[in-house]
């Protein structure tokens, strides 16, 4: 019985030689033959241009005279994984890893078929010599379609890291966004800049983040940028109630710290303003140790202010002071006496001289126009500030 290659029972390299000349004087034979045969069951093979399809040609040719010149050497001469440096590696490109499956199993089918034709005698000991060749042709195209994974991974973690960086610097335009697309980006509607801490491990972190947002439909740019892990998420984002449960579906993936979601815009250009109310939010976060995990950048715009963020100061003064103002001054006399008296509506009525029924109706407008309730800790914390801020700045 003759026996694989390498071990006593391969053939001397005489009879070796002799096995295989009939094959290698049919070698430009068997190429035609294979190309006739992959065009013939492979309607990829058609649709690639002229070059590439010659490129194709000379893989199967090389992998044809290689298998007659491996065999003959009795694998000692040319490494099967030689077959695919006869083409450019941007051949990866153009064909995909099942394409090249297709190629080498359909070329193999070719010379075994050829086998048969030959002296049963020799069958036996080719089959075993294409099979382990085979097998070593097929290892070398997964080593090659990795590699350029590989470099496609790398190439595209570098491109993300720069798209989320021109994000947090403001500078953000139409070739950034080009570039994204060429990420998956797909220019949704409801944009959110989240930052938080780094994980000990942001590959793996940022691998589970953006399952997580493929399944809820959202697109996804993240890089880790020194100590924060900084995410641009793009979806169907109408509400921050609605970024918030997002978010918190992968809290887990962050490092300690809190988790700052900056608010919805429109477009990844102007991804800029939320990236700048979340890193305000994160500078200003451990004033608010309570706050939940994660937490909205405008719910921490008294933090914000009162760390400097002049965004945050003429929010609280043009979003929440003006309008009241605009609806009549007895309501921000109404609310400053509500506060100034401790939050006792019948105080705040003695002092206003008015009924408390006016000063609860007050109340309730104060919270119609601005969305803070002044009988709640935090929203009245807010509502104290907006009117100083907007005391000063007007």
């Amino acid at each position: 019985m003759t026996t694989a290659p390498g071990s006593d029972g391969w053939p001397s390299a005489v009879k070796r030689v002799e096995i295989s000349r009939p094959l290698l004087a049919a070698s430009g034979e068997l190429t035609t033959a294979a190309l006739a045969r992959i065009a013939a069951q492979h309607p990829w093979f058609a649709e690639l241009d002229a070059e590439n399809r010659s490129w194709i040609s000379l893989v199967a040719k090389s992998g044809i005279d290689g298998f007659l010149t491996w065999f003959a050497s009795g694998g000692e001469r040319l490494s099967p994984g030689n077959v695919f440096d006869a083409a450019p590696r941007a051949l990866t490109r153009q064909i995909t890893l099942n394409q090249t499956v297709d190629l080498v199993s359909t070329t193999i089918d070719t010379v075994e078929d050829r086998i048969d034709t030959l002296p049963e005698a020799d069958q036996g000991v080719l089959r075993i010599g294409i099979l382990r060749y085979s097998r070593e042709v097929a290892f070398a195209a997964a080593r090659v379609y990795a590699r350029a994974a590989e470099s496609r991974g790398a190439w595209d973690a570098r491109l993300e890291a720069m798209a989320v960086d021109a994000v947090l610097r403001g500078d953000a335009d139409e070739s950034v966004v080009s570039r994204a697309s060429t990420l998956g980006w797909a220019s949704p509607a409801g944009i959110v800049v989240v930052i938080g801490s780094v994980p000990a491990d942001p590959e793996s972190a940022i691998q589970s983040i953006r399952i997580s947002a493929s399944k809820n439909s959202l697109d996804l740019l993240a890089a880790p940028q020194g100590d924060r892990l900084v995410l641009v998420i793009g979806g169907q984002l109408e509400s921050t109630a609605e970024s918030l449960r997002v978010v918190a579906g992968f809290a887990d993936q962050f490092g300690d710290g809190q988790i700052v979601v900056g608010p919805i815009v429109s477009d990844l250009v102007e991804a800029a303003r939320s990236a700048r109310a979340a890193l305000s939010g994160m500078r200003a976060a451990k004033a608010w140790p309570e706050a939940p995990r994660p937490v909205a950048a405008a719910d921490l715009l008294p933090e914000r202010a009162l760390a400097g963020d002049g965004h945050a100061r003429r929010t609280l003064a043009t979003d929440i002071y003006q309008p009241l103002a605009a609806a009549g001054s007895e309501l921000v006399d109404t609310l400053a006496a509500y506060f100034d008296t401790s939050g006792s509506i019948e105080a705040t009525a003695r002092a206003k001289y008015v009924h408390a029924n006016t000063v609860r109706y007050r109340l309730r407008r104060v919270q119609e126009i601005t969305g803070y309730s002044p009988h709640d800790a935090r929203d009245a914390y807010a509502l104290r500030l907006a009117l100083t801020l907007g005391r000063l700045l007007s």
